[in-house]
This record gives C-alpha cells, structure tokens and sequence, in this order.
C-alpha cells in the first residue's frame, strides 16, 4: 500500500482529529499574518504620534547661558548657519528632522512679540521623511493668536516689523503657550529683519535613538555633536525623550512577545492532538507493523498528515489572516490605514514555514509511532 494512500486514508478516518489540528495550525498562520500586515502600520502611527509630539532636540551655540535660555525661550547667542548644513551631511548622527530657527523678542507697535525665523527641515542622508511642520513663505509671517489679538490683525492684513512690510498668511489658534506670542516668519527674512545674516540660535531636531532604559541619551547625543559641531551644545527635553522611548518599545514589544505565545500555545494544541491520534491508533499501527512495514512507513504517514495539514493551513491562515488585517486594521490604525494592505510574500512564507511548524509540533507523537513494539500494541488489543 502507497504512503500518499495510506495518508489519505488516515486523514478520512480521523476527520475530527484531522479538523483540530488544522485549525491549530490555521490559528497560528493566520495570528501571525495579521500581526506582520499591521506591525508596518503600527510603527507607522507611532512615528506620527511622536513626530507630533514636536521637537525633543535642542542644539544651541555652546556660551549658551542654560538657565538664561530655560528663562526666555532662546539663546541669546548665535552660531553660523552652516551647522544646520553640517549635521544634515552626515549619515551616523542619531538627529532627524533638523530645522534652524533665530529667535528674538522684538516690539510691534508697542506690543513685545518673539520674531521665530525657521528654515526648510533638512535630513541627514537616506532618512528623508515627511516634514512635522509647512515653510513659511518669503515676505509673510504667521502671527500668534495673542499678538493677533492686541494688535487686530487678521490674514491677509500687512504688518510692519522693525520697518519692514509683511504679509499675514494665517493666525495661529490659541495654544495656551508662548506661540500664542509669537510671530513666525522665514529664516531668511529674520536674519534680515535682525541684521544677523547667516546666523541661528537654535537648531531644534528629533532624536532617532532607540535605547534600553539604563542608556543616557543625551551623552549620546552631545558625544555625537561634540564630534560633527564642537561649537554646539546639545540639550534633550527629557520628558518627551522619555515618552517617545517607552512608546517605540512598547510598539517593537508587543508583536515580539504575542507571536510566540499564540506559536508556543497552538503547538502544544498540535502535539496534544497528534499524540491521541497515536494513542488511539495503537492497534492499527500493530497490525501495520505486523504486516511488514517499517518505522520508516510509519514515520512517513504521519509526518505525510502534519506537512499535509500545514499547506492546508497556510493557505486558509493567510486568507483569514489577511482579510482581518484589511478589515481590523484601519480601524485600528486610522492615520496610516494605507499601510495595512496584501502581502504576496506572505503566502509563500506560510506555505514554506506552517508545514515546518506542524512536523516540529508533531516530533514527539511521530517518535512514539515509531517506536512502538508491534507485539505489544497487539497484545494490548
């Protein structure tokens, strides 16, 4: 009798047995098919959530006064622009997302305002990304609400700034912090507008550390900066560093410790089944021995089912596992749904990777087949 026979006929007698496991194996595949289609959507939503967080980086001229600087919002020194341009050239520095502002308080028309002049957002080589914040345009300024208020103007309107006409292009909303005082235009106009031409006092920017609880992220950062920018300094806003660093863990973490266990938890479902398949076919596999196949048929017949039942699965687990991410998915991730779509090479992976799966789950059932004296199992019969 043919081994694709005998599987044949061991699957239609045990359809129950057969049923359990392929769900098993079903389950797993299809867990771990939708756990990788949202995982890319899942890192997606929390880059943007911290990018919305804002800026966690500040890189200000080393004379920098910290406490002067915590006291009025900025540095009341410069440095050239070009360190901005610096920064961005190199491809091992651990910032992202560099903009170069000049800050200073400034009276329009007897009313103290914060004139924020900030440059384009630069990227350091191969991590280009979308940028947190819209350029202001040459020749406009965008004013905070409160300034806004005091001095009635509204969008289109012209303000005057140390003598120099613009245009206003939007009116902040009210934010309840010093924005509500500032008033934002192009680095460019600032430097003109200041008499401070090719300088910065600030370079604000977003760490890309990914680091374990007991690293210190700012001694990392300032040895980085010390190396590219000696002229600089580096203060990390800890609070927000810390919030970012415990939301990308908490993002990495929970695929890496769900998907063993869902494998760990269907695998013993697998054993378990296998091994009462065995137990019951006790006599069947004496009288099959008796009749002169060996261990190796043995082996074959039930290594032939789990294999078997791991192509079967594969295929459903992705369609189910797929179809869940599609549909869950969005749902779940609503700023980067688009993220959450088929994967082709997926299914190859199950197809390649679950029947693996069922025959480790199945070694030990598949020994003991083997293994088992004939003449014992007949005299148990």
């Amino acid at each position: 009798m043919h081994t694709p026979r005998l599987i044949g006929q061991e699957i239609t007698h045990a359809r129950l047995n057969t049923i359990l496991s392929a769900l098993a194996a079903c389950l797993a595949v299809a867990m771990c098919v939708f756990l990788v289609m949202t995982q890319a959507a899942a890192r997606r939503e929390t880059r943007r959530v911290m990018r919305d967080m804002g800026f966690n980086v500040r890189i200000v001229p080393r004379e920098t006064d910290a406490a002067r600087m915590y006291l009025e919002g900025y540095s009341e020194h410069t440095m050239p622009f070009e360190v901005v341009h610096r920064l961005a050239e190199q491809d091992t520095i651990a910032y992202n997302h560099l903009v170069a502002t000049l800050q200073q308080r400034v009276d329009i028309d007897g009313v103290s305002a914060v004139l924020t002049g900030v440059s384009g957002e630069l990227f350091p080589p191969g991590r280009k990304k979308p940028p947190m914040s819209s350029a202001v345009e040459l020749g406009t300024v965008h004013v905070g609400y409160e300034v806004a208020q005091r001095l009635g103007v509204r969008r289109r309107d012209t303000l005057t700034v140390m003598g120099e006409p613009f245009r206003v292009a939007r009116v902040t909303p009210q934010s309840g912090s010093i924005d509500d005082m500032r008033v934002l235009t192009s680095l460019e106009d600032a430097q003109r507008v200041l008499g401070l031409i090719g300088q910065v006092n600030e370079i604000k920017a977003i760490d890309c550390l990914c680091l374990t609880p007991d690293e210190d992220p700012q001694a990392i950062l300032r040895a980085e900066l010390q190396r590219v920018a000696p002229e600089a300094n580096v203060y990390l806003v800890s609070d927000m560093a810390e919030a970012r660093a415990r939301q990308r863990r908490s993002t990495e973490t929970y695929a890496r410790v769900l998907v063993p266990v869902v494998l760990v938890v269907c695998a013993a479902w697998l054993c378990v089944l296998s091994a009462l398949n065995v137990r019951a076919r006790r006599g069947e596999l004496g009288v099959l021995r008796a009749l002169g196949y060996g261990s190796g048929t043995v082996v074959a017949l039930f290594a032939g089912k789990a294999a078997l039942i791991g192509l079967v699965a594969a295929a459903v687990g992705y369609g189910a596992g797929t179809a869940a991410a599609l549909v869950a998915g969005p749902a779940v991730f609503e700023v980067t749904a688009k993220a959450v779509r088929p994967d082709g090479a997926l299914l190859g992976l199950s197809l390649l990777l679950a029947p693996a799966f069922t025959l480790v789950a199945s070694f030990v059932p598949i020994v003991m087949a083997a293994s088992q004296d004939p003449a014992v199992a007949l005299v148990g019969e």
